[in-house]
C-alpha cells in the first residue's frame, strides 16, 4: 500500500520511517492513530484532505508512498 483514501477525506501515507519527523513539517501532517488512539508508528502519517487540494499535493504524497516501496 502506498496510501489509502480515508472517509473523511485524509490521506494515509505508508513512509519510510527515517523520513517521519521531516515529512511532519509539512502542512496537514501528523502522526497517523488507528482505533482508539492507538498510534500506528513511524512508518505512517496521515494528510489532512484540507492540504490535498490540488494535483500537485496529491502527487508528492504518493511519490513518497512510492519512493518508500522502491527503496
Amino acid at each position: 500500500m502506498l496510501v489509502a483514501a480515508r472517509r473523511d477525506g485524509d490521506l494515509l501515507v505508508r513512509i519510510d520511517p527515517s523520513r517521519h519527523d521531516e515529512l511532519l513539517q509539512h502542512p496537514g501532517a501528523r502522526d497517523s492513530i488507528m482505533g482508539a488512539d492507538r498510534p500506528m508508528g513511524p512508518g505512517w502519517i496521515t494528510v489532512s484532505g484540507l492540504h490535498l487540494e490540488t494535483a500537485e499535493e496529491l502527487a508528492f504524497w504518493t511519490q513518497i508512498g512510492l519512493d518508500h516501496h522502491s527503496a
